[in-house]
């Protein structure tokens, strides 16, 4: 079982030139536990939802790829929604109406990882979901997106104090060369993935658009170039790119506390290769639709 722990909400798309916007069910961590079920991963999600249409599209959507939801606070008055407005180039621009108050988190039973990040590190949140997580890192894969979004994790000075918090927790981050360049203007990536190792993870992955991925461990570095890909748009491909990290270590033997800091080099490659191919798969389709692993073995035969 994967433990997922953040938001899931309703993305309303604005594309151009349409004249109404597209509701799809979306958040990062939804995204990301969604993509780990349909690569054939036992996922469980804790989030919050309201008692309204929002909430039961979130259910039926993620109910029926198999992943378990747990309500992190049953008193939610109504479901997050995100507003994206897709640009010509097919990256997005959000807006955001949510809220993110858990009073309790506990992974689910037998969890080979805890995954959190995006927008379940605000506050007041923040801090029972860093009580958590430091908690079971002793015992548990954690691993860590920020997902940072300007205009919620803002300033920036915050941002980053919030965001060293939890590189500090996880064993594996994933973050974006958006996430950087906002939070660390003009610094290398190579910089910021050294500086969040010494904090504590063992894994640093940077995806890099259509640059592809750069990977850092203590011991080495290592790029991928990105699969070509016609992109309709951006929407959740991170998030697919983070469930293939996951579910392709775990099939690698190699999500563990032991055996992640001694990840060879070559598997290394492979598994973020695999990764890109997934979050590829997703830019060439309409918002965050993450492959099955039927279709991401047939992207990678080809």
């Amino acid at each position: 079982m994967f433990t997922v722990i953040g938001e899931a909400l309703v993305d309303v798309v604005w594309r151009p030139g349409a004249a109404e916007p597209v509701e799809l069910v979306g958040g990062s961590p939804a995204n990301v536990a969604l993509g780990l079920a349909r690569l054939g991963d036992p996922a469980g999600l804790i989030t919050q939802y309201g008692p309204d249409e929002h909430g039961a599209r979130i259910v039926a959507r993620l109910g029926a790829a198999g992943v378990a939801l747990d309500r992190s606070d049953a008193g939610a008055a109504r479901t997050a929604t995100a507003t994206a407005r897709v640009g010509a180039d097919g990256a997005a621009a959000y807006e955001f109406d949510l809220a993110w108050a858990p009073k309790d988190l506990t992974p689910y039973p037998g969890s080979v990882a805890v995954h959190a990040g995006s927008l379940a590190t605000l506050a007041p949140g923040d801090a029972v979901l860093a009580g958590m997580l430091a908690g079971v890192r002793g015992s548990t894969v954690v691993s860590y997106d920020p997902n940072v979004r300007p205009t919620l994790h803002g300033p920036v000075e915050h941002a980053r104090d919030q965001v060293a918090r939890f590189v500090a927790l996880a064993h594996l981050v994933k973050a974006s060369a958006d996430d950087l360049a906002w939070l660390y203007p003009g610094e290398p990536v190579e910089a910021v993935a050294a500086r969040w190792l010494a904090a504590g993870p063992s894994l640093v992955v940077v995806t890099l658009g259509a640059d592809g991925g750069y990977l850092a461990t203590a011991g080495y570095q290592l790029r991928c170039a990105a699969p070509p890909v016609d992109v309709v748009d951006t929407v959740g491909a991170g998030d697919a790119c983070m469930s293939a990290l996951l579910d392709g270590l775990y099939r690698a033997g190699a999500l563990t506390l032991d055996a992640l800091p001694a990840l060879p080099a070559d598997t290394a490659r492979q598994v973020l290769h695999r990764a890109l191919t997934a979050a590829a798969i997703t830019c060439g389709r309409a918002g965050a639709d993450p492959p099955t692993a039927a279709e991401l073995a047939a992207r990678l035969a080809g």
